[in-house]
């Protein structure tokens, strides 16, 4: 099986309906299985059945296999009368944040296993730039998993609300902030990552959510799993769980109502984990995470805005009000009303250059203050204050 040809979806469903015995395990099994093969961390590394040999597959392909199995599995477990081709064309069409120029050139396909191809090869492969793909593979897959909730979601009433993926995705920024300033130890490069989240939710559709509201936002217990890996792996930047971190996991599990053995398991597979992987993880084969991922996603957005530079100017030009507020973000703090009002503008641009579809995915919100920071640049001088003429 090929996943980077044509036809590999044909062939993994043959695959599946001769061994059709993973289906009986449990959602908490199969869950497990998941992390184990690094679907839930964003680092594909084995696949989520046995009987599929990884053979040479890249961590990408590896990543479609795992994902279309979730997806799979969820339609399964849900005992819905939808067909399952049909339910996950049908549940990216009714995503609002994908009817961008991302997915929409490719919905006037027939569903079919080919469409349903391109969809995963589109919501996996962003861009062919190697800091993009760290970037990706890092942050953007870790949420690959919300797309994996908000099946299941679709599946229970042919609908599903992008309010509930932004509540979701609220919840993690909250508590992946609250796990960053947990640390006994920072140093400038967690700093840095710390005013990018909390820049970041100030670019949220949705109020800044406290500790208590992201908690109270998650109801399955697929949420609270998911939520409390994701901490776990957020403690694991520097390679130590200190104590204070240790603390703060115990206490985010039984707020979570997750038990003592869960808790200690989840601690324990993301230790168990990374450690094995370290080597073989762009990101955690540095000696200072934090600083990579830094780095690299300054640099990713850096590259995006020059390569896409004479567009975006175009675009920026047409919308004065835009201008004046980014203008003014670079003598001020903007308010929690302006920061909504740059982000939805901003957004609306973006949606017009398919390059930069990486900020319209699931943590693409994160990186919309580093965005913001580069983009005075591109406005004539009146516009910019604090431009000094080289």
């Amino acid at each position: 099986m090929n996943p980077s040809a044509n036809g590999w979806i044909t062939k993994l469903l043959r695959e599946l309906s001769q061994n059709q015995n993973f289906l009986d395990q449990t959602e908490e099994s199969f869950y497990s299985d998941l992390k184990e093969s690094g679907f839930i961390y964003g680092n594909n590394k084995s696949i989520v059945v046995s009987f599929i040999d990884v053979q040479d597959l890249s961590d990408e392909e590896i990543c479609k296999i795992n994902l279309y199995i979730a997806l799979y599995f969820a339609h399964y477990k849900s005992n819905s009368k939808l067909k399952f081709i049909d339910s996950i064309t049908d549940f990216y069409k009714t995503i609002d944040v994908y009817k961008s120029s991302f997915l929409n050139s490719i919905f006037s396909d027939k569903i079919s296993n080919s469409l349903l191809e391109k969809i995963i090869h589109k919501r996996i492969q962003i861009d062919d730039n190697i800091l993009i793909k760290n970037f990706n593979y890092f942050l953007i897959n870790a949420l690959l998993y919300v797309d994996v909730l908000a099946y299941k979601k679709y599946l229970t009433s042919n609908l599903i609300s992008t309010n509930y993926i932004k509540k979701l995705e609220a919840s993690i920024e909250s508590i992946v902030l609250d796990v960053l300033n947990s640390k006994l130890t920072k140093t400038k490069y967690d700093e840095s990552l710390i005013r990018l989240f909390e820049s970041s939710m100030r670019y949220q559709a949705n109020d800044y959510i406290t500790h208590e509201e992201a908690i109270a936002n998650l109801i399955s217990k697929h949420e609270k799993w998911y939520l409390f890996d994701i901490a776990c792996m957020s403690t694991w930047s520097d390679k130590i769980i200190d104590e204070k971190e240790q603390l703060f996991l115990h206490q985010l599990g039984t707020k979570l109502i997750l038990s003592q053995e869960t808790i200690n398991t989840s601690i324990t597979s993301v230790n168990s984990f990374f450690t094995k992987y370290k080597d073989n993880i762009d990101l955690l084969s540095s000696r200072n995470i934090a600083k990579n991922f830094y780095d690299n996603s300054s640099k990713m957005v850096s590259k995006l805005v020059s390569r896409n530079k004479k567009r975006l100017q175009k675009e920026l030009q047409q919308s004065k009000e835009l201008m004046v507020l980014i203008s003014q973000s670079t003598v001020r703090d903007l308010s929690r009303e302006e920061s909504k009002q740059l982000q939805e503008q901003l957004l609306d641009v973006i949606k017009t250059i398919p390059s930069l579809a990486i900020f319209m995915l699931p943590g693409g919100a994160l990186l919309l203050p580093l965005f913001v920071k580069l983009i005075p640049k591109l406005l004539p001088s009146a516009f910019d204050d604090n431009r000094i003429e080289e």
